[in-house]
């Protein structure tokens, strides 16, 4: 059996959701029960076969809304992995970093470029991070304070997870410096990022070796399964960048949220309307189960 769960951005109706069954029975993919997980907002939809022509058939079918479809076994995650800037937060912080030394625009059309693919991850953080020799320590906390922002619905993403007894590792190609206090805020339980090196209160303009990155975002999601001893399907990744890729694949869901296109073409469900909750929905928790 398999569950599509449609989730709104805004409202979703029994309208939508008739045309969304009967899509599916189109598709070949015998729909069966449908089951409310909060009014006008998500919705489950059970069906019987063929799980990539669901999704075909309702993906970005209705305006404002996403579709995650999965089994129905080992819904409920028991292991979040999940990357920080521009998935967590709302906002890339080298980019952000940079526009305190004057060089905002040079620095993020770097990330862009990095976060689409088209450049070697490491490679482009040390070059980002070398045009910041110089810039004093202080300029981070600035930062963070002034620009780093929680995206919707992440905290209660992470603490019901947690509450939930599952383990919440955030893992970011970003800083330390941001990661530690965006990681503890939001309710994960560890956090894995890298280290910005600094002296005499001034960026040396190099980072610490080695380098998180895609192979260290895969490498934590199948280290911390051994641990858990979960399957494959208990695990769920979220991010949205290229170097994202890896762990997402790896992933029983692997999700890409608001995403750029190799990311979302790749990943097995994409979240582009709703806000982080979605991924609440996704496994089947109500939202009057929620920890808020």
């Amino acid at each position: 059996m398999y569950i599509a769960t449609l989730i709104a951005a805004d409202r979703l109706n029994a309208g939508d959701i008739s045309a969304a069954s009967d899509r599916l029975a189109v598709a070949g993919c015998d729909p069966r029960e449908t089951v409310w997980l909060e009014a006008e907002k998500a919705a489950d939809l059970a069906f019987a076969a063929d799980p990539a022509a669901a999704r075909a058939a309702l993906e970005g079918v209705i305006a404002g809304t996403d579709a995650v479809v999965q089994p129905a076994a080992h819904r409920e995650k028991k292991l979040l992995v999940a990357d920080m800037d521009s998935t967590m937060i709302t906002v890339e912080c080298i980019d952000e970093l940079a526009d305190y030394a004057g060089i905002k625009p040079q620095i993020a059309e770097v990330t862009e470029r990095a976060m689409r693919g088209e450049l070697d991850f490491a490679e482009a953080l040390d070059a980002r991070v070398a045009l910041l020799e110089n810039l004093e320590e202080s300029a981070i906390d600035r930062c963070l304070a002034e620009r780093v922002k929680h995206s919707p619905g992440a905290e209660t993403l992470v603490k019901t997870m947690r509450a939930r007894g599952a383990l919440t590792i955030l893992v970011s190609g970003g800083f330390t410096r941001f990661a530690e206090p965006v990681g503890a805020a939001l309710g994960f339980e560890r956090v894995i990022a890298n280290r910005l090196e600094i002296a005499e209160a001034r960026l040396t303009g190099t980072v610490a070796k080695p380098i998180v990155d895609s192979g260290t975002k895969q490498r934590t999601l199948l280290e911390a399964r051994a641990e858990c001893a979960l399957p494959v399907e208990a695990t769920l990744a979220v991010g949205d960048g290229a170097n994202d890729l890896s762990m997402i694949r790896e992933a029983g869901l692997g999700v890409a949220y608001r995403a750029k296109p190799v990311v979302a073409a790749a990943a097995g469900a994409r979240i582009d309307h709703a806000d982080l909750t979605a991924l609440l929905y996704a496994q089947g928790i109500a939202r009057a189960d929620w920890v808020d």
